[in-house]
C-alpha cells in the first residue's frame, strides 16, 4: 500500500531517518515496515522567526494496508499519477506551433508524441545562440529585435529564475516538472514548495527536450516568423506566410497553436489585421527593487538568516490602496540580478533573473502597480501595448540612451528628489545606470502607488523601504496587455484552426501555466481528430 502523510514538521538540520521515523509514527507502524519514502513537498515555515523549521509531505510504502489511518486527517491513501495522451489519429496537415517558449514547446512535444510530427516555428534563434545575443547586447548596448531576451528558444522565462510556481491545480503540472527532470532539471523541483531551475540550468534543459521533439519526427525551424495567413472561403485557416532568414514561404497548415508570448507586438497587430479578435487586458507596470538579499534573509528569518538549509530568503507581498489600485511584488529573485530585457529599439525594459545557487549579493523584484484599459488613451484591442511604450521610451531616454536604465534610490523616490550617489546596494543592471529621478519619467499615478505600496510592504517585511534600496525602471512586461479571444474549444472565436495559447494570448502567468496551456491546446487538436 502506498499512503500520503502530511505536514510532518522537521528541524532544519534534519536527516533521512527522521522522515521514516516521523512517518511511522504517523502510521503507527515500526520504520523497519516502509520500503520505500518520497518527500512529495518541502515549505519552510518562518512564522515564529524562533522557531523556523520544515513542513514536509511524504508519500511511502507499506507491504500491508494499516489500519485506523481514516481517523488520521493527515494521512491518505495515495492517489498514483500518470498523465495519459489522448487518443487521436493522424492530422491530415501537420500542426504547426507558432513560438518555443513553455507553450509552445509541451504542445509541440504533446503533439510529438502522439505521432503528429509538429512544425516549430520560432522567430527567434536556439537558446546557445540566444544566450550569445543576449550578452553582446548586455555587453555592447547592441539589440537583436529577434534575439534577446523576449524572444527565441525557451521564451521569455529562460532569463528569469526559471521559476515554476503556478496557482493553478491542473493534474498536468506534474507531468510538466517530471519532464523537467527528465530533462536534465534538477530533482527538487518535484517537492520543493517554491521550485525553480535557474537561469543557469534552464538552456540545457530546453534543448533536450528539443532534441526529444526531433527525435519523435517533429521539426524546429529557428529565425522563423509567421506574418500573416491563407484562408478558406470559410475563413478557416488553410495555410501560413512565413518570414526568415531566406525570405518568405507558405506553408499549408489548419491548426496553428500561436504560442508567440507577451511581447510580440508585431504579432498582435498583424492579427488584428487578419480579423483575430483582440481584447486590452489589464496587466501591470513598475520598475525592478533591489535589497541587499543578506538584509531580506534577516527579516524573513531572524536568528536563523545564515542558516545554510534555508538558502537566500524570497518573499511575496500584495497591498491595496484606497483609490482602488493593486500594487504587488512579482518574479521575485534571490541573489539574483536585474537584466536589460528591450525587445525593440529605443526602449528599455527591466526584468530580473537568478541562477540556480541564487548567491548573488542582491534581491530583487518587480513592483508593481495594476494597469487597466481604463488607463490606457484610447479603446483600441492594442491601446496598451502603446501605454507600455511610451513608459520604456521614457525609461530609454531618462537613462541616456544606448539601454542604460534610470535608477534612483528608494530614499530619494520617497523625497521625490533626484539621486546623486548610491549607498549599500549597488545596481546590477548589466547595462549601466543613469542616476535619475524616476518620477520624471514615469507617470504620477504611478509613482504614487509605488511609494505608498513601497511603505505599506515595509510593515510587513522590515526593511523593504530601506533607503538605500534601489529602483530601476521600466518593468512592462509582466504579462501579456492583450487577449486573444478563444472558445471553450481553445479556437479563435473569429478564425477556425487557429489555438491561441499561453501567456501571450492572454490565458497563462508563468513558465509552468503557460506549459499546461500549451498541452491542453494540443489536447483540443488531438480530440478532434476522433470526432
Amino acid at each position: 500500500m502506498r499512503y500520503r502523510i502530511s505536514s510532518l514538521l522537521l528541524p532544519l538540520s534534519y536527516r533521512q531517518e527522521d522522515l521514516f521515523k516521523l512517518a511511522a509514527r504517523s502510521l503507527q507502524i515500526s520504520p523497519k515496515e516502509i520500503h520505500h519514502l518520497e518527500l512529495a513537498k518541502k515549505s519552510v515555515d518562518a512564522r515564529h522567526k524562533n522557531q523556523i523549521h520544515f513542513i514536509c509531505t511524504v508519500e511511502v510504502e507499506v507491504d500491508r494496508k494499516v489500519p485506523g489511518i481514516s481517523r488520521n486527517s493527515k494521512v491518505t491513501e495515495a492517489v498514483p499519477y500518470r498523465y495519459v495522451l489522448p487518443e487521436s489519429k493522424p492530422l491530415v496537415t501537420r500542426p504547426v506551433i507558432a513560438g518555443f517558449g513553455p507553450a509552445g514547446l509541451f504542445a509541440a512535444l504533446i503533439l510529438a508524441k502522439s505521432g503528429q510530427r509538429p512544425i516549430v516555428l520560432e522567430r527567434g534563434a536556439p537558446v546557445e545562440e540566444r544566450q550569445r545575443s543576449v550578452q553582446d547586447f548586455w555587453k555592447t548596448g547592441v539589440l537583436n529585435p529577434e534575439s534577446n531576451v523576449q524572444f527565441g528558444e525557451g521564451g521569455a522565462g529562460t532569463f528569469s529564475d526559471g521559476k515554476l510556481n503556478t496557482g493553478t491545480k491542473d493534474i498536468r503540472i506534474r507531468y510538466v516538472l517530471e519532464q523537467f527532470v527528465l530533462a536534465g532539471a534538477p530533482e527538487c523541483i518535484l517537492w520543493e514548495a517554491k521550485p525553480h531551475i535557474g537561469t543557469d540550468l534552464l538552456p540545457k534543459t530546453i534543448q533536450t527536450l528539443r532534441n526529444q521533439i526531433l527525435s519523435l519526427g517533429g521539426e524546429v525551424h529557428f529565425h522563423s516568423r509567421v506574418d500573416g495567413f491563407l484562408r478558406n472561403s470559410d475563413g478557416s485557416l488553410k495555410g501560413i506566410r512565413v518570414h526568415s532568414l531566406n525570405g518568405f514561404f507558405e506553408i499549408p497548415c489548419e491548426q496553428l497553436i500561436l504560442a508567440v508570448g507577451h511581447s510580440a507586438r508585431d504579432t498582435f497587430s498583424m492579427l488584428f489585421k487578419e480579423g483575430a479578435l483582440l481584447e486590452p487586458k489589464p496587466f501591470a507596470v513598475g520598475a525592478r527593487i533591489e535589497h541587499l538579499q543578506q538584509k531580506i534573509n534577516e527579516s524573513q528569518y531572524g536568528a536563523f538568516s545564515k542558516e545554510p538549509a534555508l538558502g537566500a530568503a524570497d518573499y511575496r507581498m500584495a497591498v491595496h490602496l484606497e483609490n482602488g489600485r493593486g500594487v504587488f511584488t512579482f518574479c521575485m529573485c534571490p541573489g539574483g540580478t536585474v537584466v536589460a530585457a528591450a525587445s525593440e529599439e529605443g526602449r528599455v525594459v527591466t526584468n530580473g533573473m537568478s541562477a540556480f545557487a541564487r548567491d548573488g549579493k542582491n534581491a530583487n523584484s518587480a513592483l508593481l502597480v495594476g494597469i487597466t484599459p481604463q488607463d490606457f488613451e484610447s479603446d483600441h484591442p492594442l491601446s496598451g501595448i502603446e501605454f507600455q511604450r511610451k513608459l520604456e521610451n521614457a525609461a530609454f531616454l531618462a537613462g541616456g540612451g544606448a539601454y542604460l536604465a534610470p535608477c534612483q534610490r528608494v530614499g530619494d523616490f520617497l523625497k521625490g528628489r533626484k539621486t546623486d550617489s548610491f549607498g549599500t546596494v549597488e545596481p546590477t543592471y548589466p547595462r549601466g545606470v543613469q542616476l535619475a529621478n524616476l518620477q520624471e519619467c514615469l507617470p504620477k499615478f504611478l509613482c504614487e502607488a509605488m511609494g505608498e505600496g513601497i511603505l505599506r510592504m515595509d510593515r510587513k517585511l522590515h526593511g523593504f523601504s530601506d533607503p538605500d534600496a534601489l529602483l530601476t525602471a521600466v518593468e512592462s512586461r509582466s504579462s501579456s496587455p492583450v487577449r486573444i479571444v478563444r472558445g471553450e474549444n481553445y479556437e479563435s472565436v473569429s478564425i477556425p484552426g487557429l489555438y491561441p495559447c499561453g501567456e501571450g494570448a492572454g490565458y497563462a502567468g508563468g513558465i509552468v501555466s503557460a506549459a499546461v496551456d500549451g498541452i491542453r491546446c494540443a489536447e483540443k487538436i488531438l480530440q478532434k481528430t476522433m470526432e
